[in-house]
């Protein structure tokens, strides 16, 4: 049986929790003119994406997101997978990362149309490089095309934007993040490094 001290004290130790995440993340938190962490993970194809195969080569946007087929992910992702074009053309490459399965993120890919990288950051080690807060996870259960999925992820993170620039330091950082102007805000920073 456990004691109603027991219970009452699970509060102030979630809230002791979430303390100490916050504190962490502030004193690892990026700033602008920063080199950007080298990070790799395996992609929504089951593949290894290492960011050193961009940097260099390419302005690189990565956009960090609580947790894949939601509402205000999805919007975010829609939003970047519509101005890919005009990203591109900026020379910049988008990469998503969540603490979604490889699993989780090939469905969002698919039911989404997405047309960038997804990665999967499942124990948040690169979100905490970036200084992301990483919370517990949770999951999510839909029906896609008429079938049931439950999606689950072992973390959780913050929704925050990053421009690392061709040299691999960090250029932008958003940390709130407009889910549905979030790719627009990210093209306006470009515009504004070219006139730098």
């Amino acid at each position: 049986m456990v004691s109603k001290s027991a219970i009452t004290s699970i509060p102030v130790l979630m809230l002791l929790l979430s303390s100490a995440l916050h504190v962490q993340a502030q004193d690892d938190r990026l700033t602008v003119g920063d080199p950007a962490p080298d990070f790799q993970s395996v992609s929504d194809e089951g593949e290894v994406w290492r960011s050193s195969d961009y940097i260099g080569d390419n302005i690189l946007v990565v956009f960090f997101y609580p947790a894949a087929m939601t509402g205000g992910c999805t919007a975010q992702a829609c939003n970047f997978r519509d101005n890919r074009t005009r990203l591109t053309e900026l020379g910049a490459e988008v990469v998503g990362i969540s603490g979604d399965t490889v699993d989780n993120l090939e469905l969002f890919k698919r039911a989404n149309n997405l047309n960038f990288p997804l990665l999967s950051d499942s124990d948040g080690s690169i979100a905490r490089s970036f200084g992301v807060p990483v919370g517990d996870g949770g999951s999510i259960t839909l029906e896609v095309d008429g079938e049931e999925h439950v999606l689950t992820r072992e973390v959780t993170t913050a929704r925050w934007t990053f421009i690392i620039d061709t040299d691999g330091n960090v250029a932008y950082i958003d940390n709130e993040v407009d889910v549905e102007g979030d790719s627009e805000a990210v093209i306006a920073a470009i515009h504004e490094m070219e006139d730098l």
